[in-house]
């Protein structure tokens, strides 16, 4: 293909026209030659009317705006409106109901599109029929590949079933057992390799040439994002008169298709993006003006940790996406925990992103609005819950580490407990420290991890001990 010279819009230094075709990242990388002169924008000024306070429909500007840009970018709304159609007969539409005790904490009308409720238990689903759809008649016959860890080989691989093509998935070895099980019982090949998804795409690259099998990529075949944009017109369908919708991103194939077909539709509402601080490149491909690698490190999210984000996806995000915000892993940890309190959901960390922002206090202006998150996944491995579960309830003050001197004569640990049990102060664990003790041969030092109803009950507990006359008493915080 040869390379396409790139030109920044009029409005918006970091955003970039692109012709309409499938990029790679070096199709993005500005350059100082692909500057604009003013003359060279004159045909874009337009006379605006007067518009009355309160419309919110698209003004004749950003109409003119709109067609503009979906001759330019690599997918446009209606890629998004012909893959509506392909896959609504096999994809479920996913509810997207109020949360009344999440909205009456955060203070806004929050809507969750339960994205999990998809036979394979997230939203790619949407992407992979689409692609599979797009395939011509030969190819189908052939075969598809694919380098993922989990839901994108879990959505190719059920709907290749369906669809009668061949698939083949390859996973990294540190991909939960149960998922590519699981591929295999819906009919695919898998093979595992590499230690990380970038290995075990070098892998899936070397098959797909050698076989001649179509490379199916999760976030950033046009078709992928045009599948996945379908959410976003289903989210205006069903909420009516939607302020801001906030949606996770890894890869960037699910924020750019619903920012998309949001935008088009209805300009005036908000797209904010969540990426987690442990795997920030959309925000570094922001910084740097085209998608550049980034250290990834463990994250609750593990769905949302790709170290670059997809050309194609980038292209068409940063031209729609308002905003974007970053959270931590305590932030996750409590989303999870919120989210499987209040809602009686399991959802994993990749898809609790958007209310970690949310209840994180990241987003101040959403309140009193009306906001739409997508829960985008909810195949969580039981163990990796059980660890979301205790570190939501530690972030949230719920459970408490402290030390404490007690005599080590019989009845010593029985007062402590017993005072403990009259604060209604549960134990879990408890701990024997007498060697690394040299102030008192007759005391030895405790640690209790307590169950507590909250930081204010925590506190209660600390001063109650205190004041009983218990020796050197202290609380250990958690380590950020």
């Amino acid at each position: 293909r040869a390379p396409l010279r790139v030109l920044p819009t009029v409005d918006r230094a970091t955003t970039y026209i692109v012709k309409r075709k499938v990029l790679s990242n070096c199709d993005l990388v500005p350059s100082s030659s692909s500057a604009m002169s003013n003359r060279d924008v004159q045909h874009l000024k337009v006379d605006v009317p007067e518009r009355q306070p309160g419309d919110r429909s698209p003004s004749p500007r950003t109409k003119k705006r709109q067609r503009r840009l979906d001759e330019d970018l690599p997918v446009t709304f209606a890629d998004v409106s012909l893959a509506k159609y392909r896959i609504s007969d096999d994809i479920l539409v996913t509810a997207c109901d109020l949360s009344h005790g999440l909205s009456e904490t955060l203070g806004c009308d929050l809507y969750l599109k339960r994205e999990y409720q998809h036979k394979t238990g997230s939203f790619k689903e949407r992407g992979a029929r689409n692609a599979l759809l797009s395939l011509d008649a030969e190819q189908r016959k052939r075969g598809v590949i694919a380098a993922s860890a989990g839901n994108h080989a879990l959505g190719l691989s059920y709907h290749g079933k369906l669809l009668n093509i061949p698939v083949t998935v390859v996973m990294p070895v540190t991909a939960p057992l149960s998922k590519s099980e699981r591929c295999k019982t819906f009919g695919a090949k898998v093979i595992p390799h590499g230690a990380h998804i970038g290995e075990a795409k070098v892998l899936a690259m070397d098959i797909c040439d050698r076989e001649g099998l179509a490379y199916i990529n999760g976030y950033d075949d046009p078709e992928i994002i045009a599948g996945q944009g379908t959410c976003g017109m289903e989210i205006l369908s069903q909420v009516k008169d939607v302020d801001a919708v906030v949606v996770p991103i890894g890869g960037g194939g699910l924020i750019a298709g619903i920012a998309l077909a949001v935008k088009s539709i209805a300009p005036h509402v908000h797209v904010i993006g969540v990426e987690p601080e442990n795997c920030a490149s959309y925000c570094a491909a922001l910084d740097a003006g085209y998608p550049v690698s980034v250290e990834t490190r463990p994250t609750l999210a593990d769905g949302l940790a790709v170290p670059q984000v997809g050309a194609n996806a980038f292209a068409v995000a940063r031209t729609y996406v308002d905003k974007v915000v970053r959270v931590g892993e305590k932030d996750l940890a409590i989303a999870i925990l919120r989210l499987l309190e209040v809602e009686n959901c399991v959802v994993e960390g990749s898809g609790a992103a958007g209310i970690a922002a949310l209840l994180a206090g990241q987003l101040p202006d959403l309140k009193g609005k009306r906001v739409v998150t997508p829960l985008c996944g909810g195949n969580i491995d039981v163990a990796v819950l059980g660890r979301c579960i205790e570190r939501g309830l530690a972030a949230d003050g719920r459970l408490i580490q402290m030390k404490i001197n007690v005599s080590d004569r019989p009845g010593g640990i029985a007062s402590l407990t017993s005072v403990l049990a009259r604060e209604n102060a549960s134990i879990r664990d408890i701990f024997h420290e007498r060697a690394w003790l040299y102030t008192d041969v007759f005391s030895v030092r405790v640690k209790v991890v307590l169950e507590v109803t909250g930081p204010e009950h925590a506190k209660h507990v600390f001063e109650t001990l205190k004041a009983e006359g218990f020796a050197r008493v202290d609380m250990i915080p958690i380590r950020p």
